[in-house]
């Protein structure tokens, strides 16, 4: 079985995003990687419109050497994790 994928457009893009995000504690809207592939949307042209609208990519933190009570939160040089991310973070007011 082959996956459609449907192009669209910036007003699109932005309803579509609208539609699958949520409140992030940041104050903006964050958005699941899997959410946005499962909807067989152009996946670099809404990864695109987040970047221009200065969304950012949010890795599975990896866990620290340390340990401790918040080790788990902690990540090694402050580097992200490998692989794709697993969410996309936009700013306050970039889906308005």
């Amino acid at each position: 079985m082959r996956c459609r994928v449907v192009e669209v457009d910036d007003q699109e893009i932005c309803a579509l995003l609208a539609r699958l995000s949520r409140r992030h504690v940041s104050g903006g809207d964050v958005i699941e990687r899997a959410a946005i592939m499962a909807e067989g949307a152009d996946f670099s042209a809404v990864v695109a419109w987040i970047d221009a609208h200065d969304g950012k990519p949010e890795w599975a933190l990896t866990p620290s050497a340390g340990g401790g009570l918040h080790g788990s939160r902690v990540q090694l040089g402050g580097a992200p994790a490998r692989g794709a991310p697993l969410r996309y973070v936009l700013p306050p007011h970039a889906l308005t």
